[in-house]
């Protein structure tokens, strides 16, 4: 092999990762943003705008159970659990591939279910899935997180 062979493999390696590298970290800013926006959709019991953002086969594991999509956007809607709002401590996403993103947020969470209002530490995983070309929430599971007081 020669010298302009092995360059050009070269160059054509190192522009594929850059270019693969750069979608990964704009699939990670609009995941994150969307995110973001779906923690003041909840806040603002939003319902049409996120039973648009969820899938149809999307599953939701709360404390109390786990449920599917009709049910998760009725309690938003009539305010059984009031998200009121999610400080956001810290976010990790992982681009598995151009159609699937999986994040997860430190958060602590102020909402009001039932008649209660509770703050509670959790871990939450978003699963993202790309149908249509639209961002769909596929999973939102929260894992109460054990703290020291």
């Amino acid at each position: 092999m020669n010298l302009k062979a092995t360059i050009f493999g070269l160059l054509v390696f190192f522009t594929c990762g850059q270019i693969a590298l750069a979608q990964s970290m704009e699939i990670e800013k609009e995941i994150t943003e969307l995110s973001k926006q779906k923690w003041q959709w909840m806040a603002d019991k939003n319902a049409d705008s996120l039973a648009v953002l969820f899938h149809d086969k999307a599953k939701f594991v709360h404390m109390g159970g786990t449920w599917g999509k009709d049910r998760e956007v009725d309690i938003i809607r009539s305010g059984f659990i009031h998200y009121k709002k999610a400080d956001v401590h810290e976010v990790m996403v992982e681009v598995l591939n151009e159609t699937t993103v999986i994040l997860w947020n430190q958060i602590t969470l102020l909402a009001v279910v039932g008649d209660n209002e509770v703050t509670t530490p959790f871990m939450v995983t978003e699963v993202y899935v790309k149908q249509d070309d639209e961002w769909k929430l596929a999973d939102l599971t929260f894992s109460k997180l054990m703290t020291r007081d």
